[in-house]
């Protein structure tokens, strides 16, 4: 009885696979997956880059470089974030792009660490954000590879251009990198926050869906298990009354032959919400898959649990599915008051099976109790 097969696809399918690690993830998703990655880099490399164009802008000044310098400075703080989301956004892969860019700001960090001459301030600011960026990212890792890529890339430059290295600290040095150095990583820290609150709503999502079924949205047969036992251990400890329900649907096989599996699924909601309605609200309701339903009624005896199976019996004797009024919608039920005598949950969960089977065979659209 409980070992069916379920009558839908569960809808929560593409929400699920997000926590995908990127291998499992389809093309499509694994596509999406890169761009969020690039969105998430935009910010920071375009709010970063445009606070580091003074303290750097006045290190070239010192140094005297030539105008050249001038131009790819202003390109890679103002033009080179929009040029990397768009190049990203448009790439087969984003998410290889996006760190193949990350690379590309430790490369530009290291020149222009080596053409201010290592200036002590704008090079901690560029080591600092583009550190930041690279551990952010990719963990040490890449940040590793970066930071190796800063350092090659500045004692290069440093060789070709002869750039005089200038380690004394300027007062217009220390004013221009100060609010680079202050504000970067609060903006860091509050886009990390935001991922992180995503993590989380994500995170609740998926425990949401790990323990629903996809189409009624009650529980699934694994975590009403779970709440099972946990009813059961509460009943052993403090000897309180309990009863739990295996529902099935009548006939509902021939309900899927005849009519299709679109008013099967129909049926199987119409059920789900008669039971909602008549129900408590602390009474869980479960599916076990296809037409089969269970039902844990704590505090409570066999008695009433009978009574609300017989207004959801008066419930469907009156209700008719849109796209087959023909259809009527019965239901057996098994009732398992719990007894001290179940050594565990399962033998409870049996008790409840065997009255249903005796429900069945007794002519169906019909509620027992398990002796």
């Amino acid at each position: 009885m409980f070992l069916k097969m379920m009558n839908d696809d569960d809808f929560y399918n593409d929400a699920a696979r997000e926590g995908a690690s990127p291998a499992a993830l389809s093309p499509d998703e694994h596509h999406r997956s890169g761009i969020r990655f690039a969105r998430r880099n935009r910010l920071p490399r375009t709010c970063g880059l445009a606070m580091l164009f003074m303290p750097v802008a006045g290190a070239l000044v010192a140094q005297a470089q030539a105008g050249e310098w001038w131009l790819l400075l202003v390109g890679w703080c103002f033009i080179w974030p929009q040029l990397a989301w768009q190049l990203a956004y448009r790439s087969a892969d984003p998410r290889q792009s996006e760190m193949g860019f990350l690379k590309v700001d430790a490369i530009m960090a290291g020149i222009w660490i080596g053409l201010t001459g290592v200036n002590i301030l704008p090079a901690v600011a560029l080591g600092l954000m583009t550190g930041m960026n690279l551990m952010g990212a990719g963990g040490v890792r890449l940040f590793s590879a970066g930071a190796m890529l800063t350092a090659t890339a500045a004692l290069v430059t440093l060789q070709l251009t002869g750039t005089a290295v200038a380690l004394a600290l300027s007062p217009l040095a220390f004013w221009l990198a100060l609010p680079s150095l202050v504000l970067y990583p609060i903006l860091f820290a509050w886009v990390s926050h935001q991922t992180a609150i995503r993590l989380a709503e994500h995170k609740r999502r998926l425990e949401r869906m790990s323990a629903r079924d996809g189409m009624t949205g009650v529980f699934n047969r694994r975590h009403w298990e779970l709440l099972l036992s946990q009813e059961y251990e509460q009943c052993r400890r403090y000897h309180r009354e309990a009863v739990i329900l295996i529902i099935d649907i009548d006939h509902f096989k021939c309900i899927n032959d005849t009519w299709g599996h679109d008013v099967g699924d129909e049926a199987i909601i119409a059920v789900t919400r008669q039971l909602q309605l008549t129900l408590r609200a602390a009474d869980v309701v479960g599916r076990f898959g296809g037409d089969e339903f269970a039902v844990i009624m704590s505090g409570t005896g066999a008695q009433n649990a009978i009574a609300a199976m017989t207004r959801v019996h008066e419930r469907l004797a009156g209700l008719t599915l849109p796209c087959a009024p023909q259809v009527a919608l019965q239901i057996s039920v098994g009732i398992a008051p719990w007894t001290p005598t179940f050594s565990h949950y399962r033998e409870w969960l049996k008790a409840a099976d065997v009255a249903l089977y005796r429900a069945k065979n007794g002519g169906r659209n019909r509620t027992e109790v398990a002796a």
